[in-house]
């Protein structure tokens, strides 16, 4: 009865502090000018993402004019053409569409698996968290990018196979770092208080130990789901990731190559796309990361 209670009351804090600790993270970020301007940057180009359809018809991005072809930015194509004559303002506009979903599927799925399998890891502990970690040791000894260009040339080039090679090879950190914060909380009273409840191991963990644990988790995350944009990027540039015509950034910028002399347009937009979205992804970590930090809460 008194463990009831016990956990009853933990969970009634534990929504209380959450409401304000929101509040006050909210108003450090907003403090923080690095961070703002990265929620700035990044609503810009998820509102550009989402609303693509109604800014430029999907038809621009396909449709060919070999009349146009290689034209500058003019008042009708602001970014100009590319050498089909495709509107290149609606291809970089559909393919923050493509950069930006590959980013947050990728850091979703290596969050999902990351977070089971580090919380397995420091819950359990001895042979279950040994066999985990060595895992993790063997594909932390493989460069992220080469494991994804080793999964991709196995699997083949695509979209799909992309966010598979890309997820597969950011596991490893995910798991590392959740398995270091959980083991700050399996130890603590009101977890002993559900195992005393005999509550069952897979609801203390994700009711329990993981939100007690999300501040880094998401620190990780946001910073993570930049160099997911890059890495994707940087494989579909040498034709290992999203295919022609599919207008990806990396893969418009491999496009472009062959114009850079006459056209150089064709790699600025594209390329500074792809570095305001990272930058906005690294500065808003930043800016999270120094928010949840308990040692700098005044």
């Amino acid at each position: 009865m008194n463990t009831d209670i016990r956990v009853s009351d933990h969970n009634i804090k534990l929504r209380t502090k959450k409401k304000s600790m929101l509040k006050e993270v909210w108003r450090r970020m907003r403090k923080n000018k690095g961070a703002m301007i990265g929620l700035v940057i990044l609503i810009i180009f998820g509102t550009a993402a989402i609303f693509a359809n109604v800014i430029s018809p999907e038809s621009n991005v396909t449709t060919q004019k070999a009349a146009i072809r290689l034209t500058g930015p003019t008042a009708e194509h602001i970014f100009g053409t590319d050498a089909y004559g495709r509107d290149l303002f609606a291809r970089v506009l559909y393919g923050a569409r493509i950069s930006l979903t590959i980013g947050f599927v990728t850091a979703g799925i290596s969050l999902l698996f990351g977070g089971i399998l580090g919380a397995c890891a420091a819950f359990y502990g001895g042979r279950i968290d040994n066999t985990i970690m060595r895992l993790m040791d063997m594909l932390t000894a493989i460069p992220g990018t080469l494991l994804a260009l080793t999964i991709v040339a196995a699997l083949g080039p695509g979209m799909i196979n992309l966010l598979i090679a890309i997820s597969i090879s950011s596991i490893p950190g995910f798991v590392r770092l959740i398995r270091s914060v959980v083991l700050t909380v399996v130890e603590m009273d009101f977890i002993e208080a559900a195992h005393a409840c005999g509550t069952r191991d897979p609801r203390i963990i994700f009711k329990h130990i993981l939100p007690n644990a999300i501040g880094p988790i998401i620190v990780q995350t946001t910073s993570s789901i930049a160099s997911m944009i890059l890495q994707a990027s940087g494989l579909s540039f040498i034709g290992m990731g999203v295919q022609p015509p599919t207008p990806e950034w990396g893969t418009m910028l491999s496009e472009a190559r062959e114009y850079m002399r006459i056209a150089p347009y064709l790699l600025i937009f594209p390329g500074v796309s792809i570095i305001l979205t990272a930058l906005s992804f690294n500065l808003l970590g930043d800016g999270l990361r120094d928010a949840l930090d308990p040692k700098l809460r005044s």
